[in-house]
């Protein structure tokens, strides 16, 4: 995938987590958990610290504000869905289709 098809499908998992968490907001502690076990293996990479770190305190602000910054088309939201701590919410199977999708789509006007 190009990284345009990169983006889209990165905005479309984004977003079904997002209707996800808002009906269970227990779908953080997933993130949460993902950012303490990637802060552990990756604890030499300052940058890396410093994207968890973000998130970190991103997972504080309120449920919808949450949803919200996962599914807003700015370019903050597309930096921050490259390393998103929401890996694991969705199946392998709804990645694979999403991805799929995307992959060689037509870009919208």
């Amino acid at each position: 995938m190009n990284h345009s098809e990169n983006d889209r499908a990165s905005l479309e998992m984004a977003r079904r987590v997002a209707e996800l968490l808002r009906c269970d907001p227990q779908v953080l502690e997933i993130a949460r958990a993902n950012l303490a076990r990637w802060s552990r293996q990756n604890a030499s990479a300052a940058s890396l610290l410093r994207c968890y770190a973000e998130w970190e305190h991103i997972l504080e602000r309120p449920v919808d504000q949450i949803c919200d910054l996962l599914c807003s088309e700015s370019d903050e939201s597309q930096r921050l869905r490259q390393n998103s701590p929401f890996a694991g919410v969705l199946s392998p199977a709804q990645v694979w289709e999403i991805k799929s999708r995307f992959r060689h789509a037509p870009i919208p006007a």
